[in-house]
């Protein structure tokens, strides 16, 4: 049984990268391996000796002292739906590794739907909040919602860019013909109508709904206007960078997990899914920003004294190919990649586990979507293997993955 951390933290910042991230040529290079897999860029120091990344994370590569780099996440889901279930879940899809998996209301709930049934909320926040889309893959991405759990803990879902002029959430306005005393009225009505019927979802959803809209501490989080301009500077004037200043106020007025999806739709250049000509995808346009924008929010936490008690998450749903393909690009590869931790306790600067010689198998501490799941649940304080129960009754853990405790050591 995982013992109950000494500190457990108030909240999480999970950032999705859709599409699949080359280790190779971010977080595990190979400098030594052939050509073929080596590929065009090269690794540069960062500020903790012995440590190397890309040449392309010059952002990141100055705050790995407060980062945990593990190269050794693994899974056999090849297909994005899938993949992306395992990631978001940390479990295999019961359907298995197909193209278009979509989601199941029968479907084990994403990790952020867990801890929205197993927390309780703070002064009428949301608990689980997912920006700034849904993701698409001819049909939606599963993973991304409550499933058996119930749409009550699906998240609260932004579906407007950030980065827009003037960006606002309508959901949070009041009609002009709806003041507050007559929205109280409203709450009341629903109230009796709740205790004359059975509950269940929408009666949730609506009341969840009411109270947002009077919640003065969930509109003050969403208004990005009252950020310092200099600092939105920071983490850049992109959707992806703004998305993550908004999550950093979202977890500092208490919501306790928060995911940022980056890029919405499928596709060689609609996100990471990069088969073709990979390097300049990735130089050009892929990584300046996602680094730009989550060495930012790793500096922002640190400064506000919010990193020890916010765990930061970064991944997608599986890696690349070590070798090259003949479009210059590489391909789905589950077997092996990486991801980063930050916050929340992780003592920074280290290397959990390895890859082989060639990036393709984990050669040391494999990782499993399980582990980290069981990591992020253990780190909030709750028992990994505490049970919920799907729509049948059947028993389901919340992770059945083990707490990757040698992070937290020090």
């Amino acid at each position: 049984m995982a013992t109950r951390p000494r500190d457990a933290i108030r909240s999480c910042i999970l950032i999705f990268y859709y599409g699949g991230v080359s280790h190779h040529d971010t977080w595990d290079m190979k400098p030594n391996a052939p050509r073929e897999v080596r590929g065009e860029f090269r690794p540069i120091a960062t500020n903790v000796p012995g440590i190397r990344v890309s040449e392309h994370l010059p952002h990141s590569s100055r705050v790995v002292d407060r980062l945990a780099i593990v190269r050794s996440v693994h899974h056999p889901m090849t297909n994005h739906n899938a993949a992306a279930f395992a990631a978001l879940s940390g479990r295999p899809p019961a359907k298995g590794d197909l193209e278009l998996l979509a989601n199941d209301r029968n479907d084990p709930p994403c990790l952020g739907s867990v801890l929205s049934h197993a927390l309780r909320p703070r002064d009428g926040l949301p608990t689980f909040v997912a920006l700034p889309h849904v993701m698409y893959n001819v049909v939606k991405l599963p993973g991304q919602v409550a499933g058996f759990l119930g749409s009550a803990h699906d998240p609260f879902q932004v579906e407007s860019d950030p980065n827009a002029p003037g960006f606002r959430l309508d959901e949070l306005e009041l009609p002009g013909d709806v003041p507050p005393e007559r929205l109280g009225r409203r709450e009341s009505l629903l109230r009796v109508a709740q205790d004359a019927t059975p509950a269940h979802d929408l009666d949730t959803y609506r009341a969840r709904a009411v109270h947002l809209l009077r919640s003065k501490a969930v509109r003050r989080a969403f208004r990005l206007d009252a950020e310092d301009p200099k600092l939105r500077d920071r983490y850049g004037r992109t959707k992806h960078g703004q998305s993550l200043v908004l999550a950093r106020r979202l977890v500092e007025a208490g919501v306790r997990f928060v995911t940022v999806y980056d890029h919405q739709t499928n596709g060689q250049l609609a996100n990471w899914d990069a088969h073709e000509k990979v390097f300049p995808r990735l130089r050009d346009d892929l990584l300046p920003p996602s680094d730009r924008a989550f060495a930012a929010l790793i500096d922002d936490l640190t400064a506000r004294g919010l990193l020890d008690s916010t765990l930061v998450i970064a991944m997608g749903e599986f890696g690349r190919t070590p070798k090259i393909n003949p479009q210059a690009g590489r391909d789905h590869w589950p077997y092996c990649f990486s991801a980063v931790l930050a916050g929340g306790g992780v003592p920074g600067g280290i290397v959990h586990g390895a890859s082989d010689k060639l990036g393709a198998y984990p050669d040391l501490d494999g990782v499993s979507p399980a582990d980290l799941a069981a990591t992020l649940f253990w780190r909030f304080g709750l028992d990994p293997q505490r049970e919920i129960r799907d729509l049948s009754g059947r028993p389901f853990r919340l992770a059945e993955g083990q707490p990757l405790r040698t992070l937290f050591e020090g």
